[in-house]
């Protein structure tokens, strides 16, 4: 292993597979079942504490990042950047949902899109996401390239599938928490081919007219993970 992947890869002494695989488990479950609440007249703010309390209900800490839960022209902003206030889910929309809770000592994250009503071209952005989320995690698998060229890669299919790709999302660490002292450095920078169990990757897709966006993450992990 290189040394610049060794001092990336870096774990706390709470680090376990079997933990860190718990917290996606349940980080799914969450995304799923806080989906399942959100309905067209929600306003974006009521959203997100409806799914802060599905967190606390499913006795998920709330972690190392906000809860987040995005309507319609939020959806293409970037995540540091703070939603726009007061907007209302309509009939036919998007939104996506983005989470990072805790499991005892392990660090969840994940997000996913979704759509309501029928929208051909959100239902397009909401499906791509995932796809090109596959995409590059098969890409990774087979041909065991570099975080950079994993996100170039994605740049370009993206490109190709007629979306812009939001590089202010640019995959990141997870571990025992908390990650960040232990590696602050994204995945799009990583010169080195990133391991299992260690990275989030982050697709957040963006129309070219930036009118809605979609998003999804998780887990960097191969295949039979996905069965």
């Amino acid at each position: 292993m290189s040394e610049i992947l060794a001092a990336a890869e870096r774990v706390g002494p709470a680090f376990s597979i079997d933990g860190m695989l718990q917290a996606r488990q349940k980080t799914r479950e969450a995304i799923r079942q806080i989906a399942a609440n959100v309905k067209p007249g929600m306003v974006e703010e009521d959203a997100v504490a409806m799914a802060k309390g599905v967190l606390v209900g499913s006795g998920l800490a709330l972690s190392w990042h906000p809860t987040r839960v995005r309507f319609g022209s939020n959806t293409t902003r970037p995540m540091k950047q703070a939603s726009a206030p007061g907007v209302l889910l309509q009939e036919n929309d998007i939104f996506f949902i983005d989470i990072a809770p805790r499991v005892d000592s392990w660090e969840g994250d994940g997000g996913a899109s979704f759509v309501v009503g029928k929208n051909e071209a959100y239902e397009r952005c909401a499906r791509d996401a995932e796809r090109l989320f596959h995409d590059v995690r098969g890409v990774w698998e087979t041909k065991r390239l570099t975080g950079q060229a994993l996100y170039a890669y994605a740049d370009e299919t993206a490109r190709s599938m007629g979306w812009e790709l939001n590089f202010d999302l640019p995959g990141h660490r997870v571990s025992d928490f908390p990650h960040a002292t232990i590696h602050t450095g994204s995945l799009a920078d990583l010169e080195a081919t990133p391991s299992a169990m260690r990275w989030i990757l982050e697709i957040h897709l963006r129309d070219p007219h930036k009118q809605f966006g979609a998003f999804f993450e998780d887990m960097l992990l191969d295949d039979t993970y996905y069965s």
